[in-house]
């Protein structure tokens, strides 16, 4: 088995000068997809499991199936909780076998946003696993807007919390169709400056992917997040294999037609952040 903690791939990420994939899954077609470009590209992957990925697969069944793949191929795979909002699904992803919990209490108050991330934190810490949290509310495209993480704040956070890694927002937003971006580098360069936590880019499907590099290579941002473009390789497979037949009906015969596009955009995001050849 390959499972790992997120400390166990970032630490080296950070201290070699690239950055892990956290891959978002929405179903065993995309994450088979993520576990088989990780390994041609011999890189470590986060497989996350987010809000939507949870609202049609239970936690423990997508516990088991990350194993699964974390057995079946011969990288780290990181079996990772998105956005969990609660302490009480938070533990249910820890007894469904995840080796790191992300706790968002990025639109809290600050005292509260560290007070319940370190609870997670400490119920991860004791069962050997890992902990992300997020200080700087990170928006979405069309939706809320980004807040901004505060250097102070970042350093408080990262100090009080007991996270391994921290979320941060510089410009960042989910679910972003374009790279035109950009992060916000100045700010970047100021909460590095107080802290030693592992930097993490949720959103990252609209950073420019030159810039995407030169931070994984020359900054403390050691995992981006990348779900939308992602999704995007997944739509536009699909379509094409719907669109090519249209009295096809068979489910198994359309969403194999998925698996290498998905794989081959999923290895160039791992290339893209320096990760490929790092395990």
């Amino acid at each position: 088995m390959t499972l790992a903690t997120l400390s166990e791939v970032l630490q080296p990420a950070s201290r070699d000068g690239y950055a892990v994939p956290g891959l978002v899954c929405l179903g065993w077609e995309d994450m088979r997809a993520y576990a088989m470009a990780a390994e041609a590209e011999r890189a470590p992957v986060i497989l996350q499991a987010g809000p939507s990925c949870r609202r049609h697969t239970p936690l423990p069944v997508l516990g088991k199936m990350f194993r699964h793949l974390a057995d079946s191929i011969d990288v780290p795979v990181v079996a990772h909780l998105d956005h969990g909002y609660t302490l009480d699904e938070c533990r249910e992803a820890l007894e469904s076998g995840f080796t790191s919990l992300m706790f968002d209490g990025s639109r809290k108050p600050l005292a509260q946003n560290i007070e319940e991330t370190a609870q997670v934190a400490a119920m991860a810490h004791a069962a050997g696993i890992s902990c992300e949290g997020e200080i700087g509310f990170v928006g979405y495209s069309g939706g809320e807007g980004s807040a901004g993480t505060d250097p102070k704040e970042a350093a408080i956070f990262a100090r009080d919390s007991g996270v391994d890694a921290m979320a941060i927002s510089v410009g960042n937003v989910h679910l972003q169709t374009d790279h035109e971006g950009g992060l916000d580098e100045a700010r970047i360069r100021m909460i590095e400056a107080v802290t030693e936590v592992p930097l993490v880019i949720h959103g990252g499907s609209g950073v420019p992917y030159p810039q995407r590099l030169a931070l994984s290579t020359g900054s403390k941002i050691a995992k981006f997040n990348i779900g939308t473009e992602l999704r995007m390789a997944f739509g536009a497979a699909l379509r094409s294999a719907i669109n090519a037949d249209l009295a096809r009906f068979d489910r198994i015969a359309i969403l194999n037609e998925t698996h290498a596009p998905v794989m081959e955009a999923a290895r160039a995001v791992i290339r893209g952040l320096g990760a490929n050849g790092r395990a």
